[in-house]
Order: C-alpha cells, then structure tokens, then sequence
C-alpha cells in the first residue's frame, strides 16, 4: 500500500507502542454494554431512590477529542450510538494520558472501563478509570463536517460523493450513521415479510442458484461453466419454475427470499444482483393475492416504520388498503390515447403508434410495443400504490388466460412511486397450453432477445403430473426498501452495488 505522510505518522506509533510493550490489535475485548445498553442502565440507576453507581465496559470508534490541561473530553461511537468520555489525569495517571494525546487518532477502536455519570451541561458521560487500544487506524476516515458538541466545534468524518461511497461502503458506514439506519430497515423489511408469510402457513424454501435452463422472467441470463459436469450454466433470474415444482410436490404455500441475477443495464432502479421475494398459493388467484399483497406490504410498514405512510422522492405514498385498482388497456387510453384491443397485431400496433409520434423498435413482438409504452408513459406517473391488471397474453407466457379473452392474462404488476414494485399471475396450471405458450415465444423472439423465454421440458413434466390453480408474486426487496427509507437509487439500499471497474 502506499501511504500518506499523515498514515506514515500513524504507522510509526503503531511501532512505537509495540516498542512499549503495548498491542494495538489485542486479540480480545472485554466489553460489558453497547453505549445504548451503558444509557439505559444509568438513566435507570438516576430514576432509582439509591442512585446505585454504574461502571461499564465499552468499545468503539474514537470519534472526537478536546483535551484541556489535566482532563480530557472524547467522544466514542459503536453500532449503537455515541458516549462521551471524561479522562482526568488523576485517575488514568500521567503516562496514560499522555499515551492518549500522542497514540490515539480519530477512528480508532478504543476500550475504556468507568463509572457513569452527568456532566453540568447535562450529558451523560463516562467517567474512565482506565482505557486501552483496540485497533489502530491507519487510514483517516474520509471527509469532514462541523458539529457542536456542548458549545465547541468537533470535527467529524463523513462521506458526500456517492460512487465513492459505494466503492468504500465499509467507510461510508463507519461515519454515516444514516446509512447504518438504512440497511437496519432493510433488514427489518425481510424479517417482517417473513413473519407474515410464516404466519399465514408459507413454507421458506431455498431453490438452485445454477440452473440447466433459466426462466421465469424475461430478462438475459448471466453464463457459467460447470467444469466437471462439463456444460453450461445459469445464475438464475427467477426462483419461479422451482417454486412451482413444489407445488405438484405438494407442498401448497412455499416462498423464498433471496438472489437473482440478470445480465441487463444498469440504472437508479436496476442491479444486475438484487433480493428478490416469490411465493406461490396454491387454491388461490390473483385477486387474491392483490389482497395479500395490500396485507403483506401494509404490514411491512407497520414493523419498520409504524406508519403506513411515507415520503418518497417529495411525495408521500399511502400504503393503506385498498389500492387503486386500474386495468392496462384503459391505462394505455388513458396515457397515450391508443386502445390496444383496437390493434391485434404488432403491425396495426405500430401504425397507431407512429401516428401518435411515439417511438418504438420497427418489428418488434406485439407484446413488447405495449410493454414499452407502459414503461414510458404509464408507470411514471404511478405514484400512489397502483395494481394494473390484465396483460396481454403474449408478454405473460407463464399467466393463465382470462376465460372471457384468451388473448389476456390474469396478471397484474404493483406499482409505487413511478416504478415496478412486483409482479403477480393466476399460474398457468395447463401443461398443453404452457408448451405451446414457449414454442411461440421461441418463433416470436429473436434469439438474442431477453424477451425469449426456452423451453423447460422437466417443467412441463413436473406440471404434467398435475398442479393445483395457484396465484404466484414476485416483489423486489431492494425496490421496497428505497420507498421505505426515501432513497431515489438501488444502489442505496444495496450493500456493494456493482460498479464499472476504475480507469486507472
């Protein structure tokens, strides 16, 4: 690595202090409470008649300093919280506390023991009896920002420019308590789809990653090489056709929460890896999974943020049922002025829309001129929790066809805040039809088209042995988690989003 002046600095204390005798990377700490924990005890201990003295152990990140002649005032920071330390030289004696000023930096992981108490400013401060090095930092934390701290001004670290907060997350967490708040409510989103779905009687499942033949989605897989079964595989883009085999298998209500992989662009709602949510009902159709989703998604906000309204991207959304319920074809005349039943072939289509102006792929499928006006004109202005429903048969190959219009589907698409939130169908449970349903999708669809969905034939055969009427959803968490905690990017509530490698 090549260091700084500043680093070289550090390196050397770092040498220094192992001269003296003393580890800067002890191999274990002896904490007793977080800073939260440290809080609560004392506050109690000051509601109490006996004022009982409370002496706690505590580590973290050293995040400010003021000494002042014999005493000094710090500041530390874990994942819970900030404290403040008071050092005086009568306790910690003359050689820890000129240690303390010489050794220690902003950033570093510090231990220190003491006995609580209120400053006459009103904070509630550790006084330390004694202390030690947990682990040096060698890199100064990055940035900086001012903060008044009980009258002074304490220079803290932090982060403004978002690729390099990305491509260093671990340091945008250290000085971004926001960002840690983001990726706790992240986390409690995922418990709290769990448990209502555990608690309607789903069974949690974990699905093959590589797969022999992809599906279940419409997007361009990722391709790997199995060396020892010598052939091609797939990351998966969907847990769906699997999902769907355990239904045959009996098992009647079964979802899963994790990763999948689609080789497409990258955009503010796009991730070529992102989390994704499925479950599969069986006896149930989509109109009742428009219920569950209302249900499951209100829930959701009740556990993350006790509140069923948020505020995204300037507007507040209201996540309380029911939703507004709006049917694509008159989304379609309503938004462009194009009646899609008016235009049964992908040519009538395109004359209607060039004479609208609007701009479209010359012979493209049907189904894709209408996905793509959707994309444009209708869900951008989708701001209120919105179900549109009843897609057209051709971009639905897996939804089972409306008894009164076959060349419809039952399926609908959540949409939040001017984007896709998840994605719903009445299974196709008919092995004939589905077959049939991919070998247009092969003649219809170029090969290099993402839109071309192949040929699963274990799926047909697992279907062939009979599969119940089923409704299925598809959520992505990531999306779910931007509208909760008001984040306009991905890459925001994703951990290590993928970037393009640096030009060096």
């Amino acid at each position: 690595m090549d260091f700084s002046e500043l680093e070289k600095n550090r390196l050397d204390k770092i040498l220094k202090m192992r001269e003296r005798g003393v580890e800067p990377y002890p191999t274990r700490a002896n904490v007793t409470h977080t800073t939260q924990a440290a809080l609560q005890a004392f506050e109690k201990a000051e509601a109490g008649a006996e004022g009982t003295p409370v002496e706690v152990t505590l580590a973290g990140r050293l995040r400010s300093t003021r000494p002042m002649g014999k005493v000094t005032f710090a500041h530390i920071e874990d994942g819970w919280g900030r404290l403040q330390l008071f050092l005086r030289v009568n306790e910690v004696g003359h050689e820890q506390m000129q240690a303390f000023q010489e050794d220690y930096n902003l950033g570093d992981f510090i231990e220190a023991t003491g006995v609580m108490f209120r400053t006459r400013t009103g904070e509630a401060t550790l006084h330390v009896h004694s202390f030690r090095m947990l682990a040096k930092a060698i890199l100064q934390l990055p940035a900086a920002k001012d903060e008044v701290v009980d009258g002074e001004v304490v220079r803290h670290a932090t982060l403004a420019d978002p690729e390099v907060r990305y491509r260093q997350r671990y340091a945008d967490l250290a000085v971004n308590a926001e960002v840690r708040d983001i990726f706790r409510a992240r986390a409690a989103t995922v418990k709290a789809l769990r448990n209502f779905l555990d608690d309607r009687g789903f069974l949690e499942v974990e699905t093959p990653i590589l797969q022999p033949i992809y599906g279940g989605a419409a997007a361009r897989p990722f391709v790997t090489h199995h060396n020892q079964l010598k052939q091609d595989l797939y990351l998966r883009i969907s847990f769906e056709l699997y999902l769907k085999r355990l239904l045959v298998g009996m098992i009647d209500r079964v979802y899963e929460i994790g990763r999948d992989f689609r080789n497409e662009g990258v955009s503010f709602k796009h991730n070529p890896e992102f989390t994704q949510l499925e479950f599969y009902w069986a006896y149930a159709d989509y109109l009742q999974v428009m219920e569950l989703t209302e249900q499951m998604v209100s829930h959701t906000c009740d556990q993350v943020l006790g509140k069923r309204t948020v505020v995204f991207d300037g507007k507040e959304i209201d996540f309380n049922p029911p939703w507004r319920r709006l049917e694509l074809r008159q989304s379609l005349v309503d938004a462009v002025g194009i009646d899609i039943y008016e235009h049964p072939t992908a040519e009538s289509l395109e004359a209607a829309m060039r004479a609208k102006g609007l701009k479209f792929k010359p012979n493209s499928p049907r189904g894709k001129l209408i996905d793509g006006m959707l994309g444009d004109f209708v869900e951008p202005n989708l701001i209120q929790p919105t179900f549109l429903y009843d897609y057209p048969r051709d971009i639905s190959p897996l939804a089972k066809s409306k008894p009164d219009n076959p060349q419809l589907v039952e399926r609908f698409e959540g949409f939040v805040g001017g984007m896709e939130l998840c994605n719903a169908f009445t299974e196709l449970n008919d092995p004939l039809d589905q077959e049939q349903r991919f070998l247009e999708m092969g003649r219809a669809y170029e090969e290099e088209d993402e839109e071309r969905h192949p040929m699963d034939e274990d799926y047909l055969r697992a279907m062939s042995y009979g599969m119940p009427p089923t409704g299925g959803f598809g959520m992505g968490i990531d999306r779910l988690t931007m509208l909760l905690t008001n984040r306009r990017s991905i890459r925001e509530v994703i951990l290590f989003p993928h970037l393009r490698e640096r030009e060096e």
